[in-house]
């Protein structure tokens, strides 16, 4: 097993036939029992990866092949990731969220949709010929939410990390579909998980490096126009 690349909170671990991911930080058992309620009800329905079981604070699942979506984006083909990320989410978002988020605890349920909670090319698999999302990764912050939600974060992902790509963000909405929400909404999401995640970092290490760049971050974010 050798580390995968493009893992940045967990410990994630794969041999070409199965992926181990171990929660590490705060919450990372609520986190790891959130991921394997969502995946194991939304076999079949999406491209996700296959569970294979989990125990000891790791999750046990089938290796899905692709391309990471972030190395395509970088690599010429842009318009034709964002498409499919935005075609994909409103599949997502299409889904019956109540029977998905049914074993959740009670503060994941009671939205309009399912919300990935960290979606974007960071976390989407495609195949290189066809563009076609192979797996969606990292279901751990899934719940029902907002559309809005996701719409924002794949937004201010692609922002904050690709800002060579921001032209290319209404392939984006455009393949999402529907009205896209106002500016100050998608920018307010923005800001307030940009607060949960400084603030989860100075929880985690109250002097550490995660909460200043979370603190920059949340600064560059709040300085953005549409």
């Amino acid at each position: 097993m050798q580390p995968l690349r493009h893992s940045y909170t967990n410990r994630t671990l794969g041999d070409g036939a199965t992926v181990v991911k171990c929660y590490q930080g705060p919450g990372a058992l609520i986190r790891l029992q959130n991921e394997h309620a969502v995946l194991s009800a939304l076999q079949g329905q999406v491209p996700v990866p296959p569970v294979l079981g989990y125990e000891d604070g790791c999750l046990t699942m089938g290796f899905l092949s692709g391309i990471h979506g972030q190395e395509l984006l970088e690599s010429g083909h842009g318009a034709g990731v964002l498409r499919a990320c935005g075609t994909m989410l409103r599949l997502i978002h299409q889904l019956d969220a109540r029977e998905i988020t049914a074993a959740l605890p009670a503060r994941a349920r009671g939205g309009q949709v399912l919300v990935h909670g960290d979606y974007g090319p960071q976390n989407v698999l495609l195949d290189a010929a066809t563009l076609q999302i192979t797996g969606i990764l990292d279901w751990e912050w899934a719940h029902s939410g907002d559309p809005v939600e996701d719409l924002a974060w794949c937004e201010w992902i692609i922002r904050m990390h690709h800002p060579g790509q921001v032209r290319l963000l209404s392939a984006f909405f455009d393949a999402y579909g529907g009205p896209t929400p106002p500016w100050p909404d998608r920018q307010a999401f923005m800001l307030d998980r940009c607060r949960s995640l400084r603030d989860l970092c100075r929880q985690q290490e109250p002097a550490g490096p995660g909460g200043a760049q979370w603190a920059h971050r949340l600064a560059v974010t709040r300085a953005w126009q549409e």
